[in-house]
């Protein structure tokens, strides 16, 4: 490992100019994302989500954007979970995409809330039966003794529940609210370019901030 100093990277891919940017930040994430799609990188859709607990530490994980339009960016997960959690104490997140093979980041900050039961039904709803027993058999981020639990508590949920299992109550969406947006583009030289999005008077302004 002595040799991570070392370690360089010339980015040389693309650029973004305020030109050819879009006005309106979600139109850029649109457009950013069908090309990460488009490119066939691993899981396009995969972004970081960060949050802070009640002692002000912050932590992070990797989960997977469901959908977004002009109200926010939706994901899903167990609401008691430490994610969850912390989100119930302090409704503030970060998100993070980025795309490596195209030399790209995208972050979001904003207030989080929950998507509406019947958003949270409709999505539940359309996952594998293995995702929807899942849900019902994992106490996420609890601890338990060996996947054993996991397994077991699988095998019950489906006892249960069958071929049609209800979505669980302490499982649905979350909806992260943008009122800030950045997008970098890695440039030669470490010169990279970046554009926020910030609001002012109910509208989007735009401007590069030094790499």
């Amino acid at each position: 490992m002595d040799d991570l100093a070392a370690l360089r990277k010339s980015y040389e891919r693309a650029e973004l100019d305020e030109s050819a940017s879009a006005e309106d930040p979600l139109q850029q994430f649109s457009r950013w994302l069908r090309e990460a799609i488009d490119a066939r990188i691993p899981e396009p859709n995969a972004m970081t989500v960060a949050t802070v607990g009640p002692d002000g530490r912050p932590s992070t994980r990797v989960v997977l954007i469901k959908g977004f339009d002009e109200r926010g960016i939706v994901w899903y997960t167990n609401y008691g979970s430490r994610k969850g959690r912390e989100l119930a104490t302090h409704p503030f997140a970060a998100l993070q995409f980025h795309w490596v093979e195209l030399e790209r980041v995208v972050r979001i900050e904003g207030a989080v809330e929950r998507t509406s039961a019947e958003e949270s039904d409709a999505y539940f709803h359309s996952r594998p039966l293995d995702s929807r027993l899942g849900a019902w058999a994992s106490p996420q981020s609890e601890v338990i003794a060996s996947r054993g639990v996991l397994v077991a508590n699988a095998a019950r949920a489906a006892a249960q529940h069958g071929l049609k299992p209800p979505r669980p109550p302490h499982w649905g969406g979350f909806r992260l609210v943008p009122d800030g947006w950045e997008f970098w583009q890695g440039r030669k030289s470490r010169l990279h370019d970046r554009l926020r999005y910030r609001q002012q008077d109910g509208r989007w302004v735009r401007e590069r901030l030094a790499p």
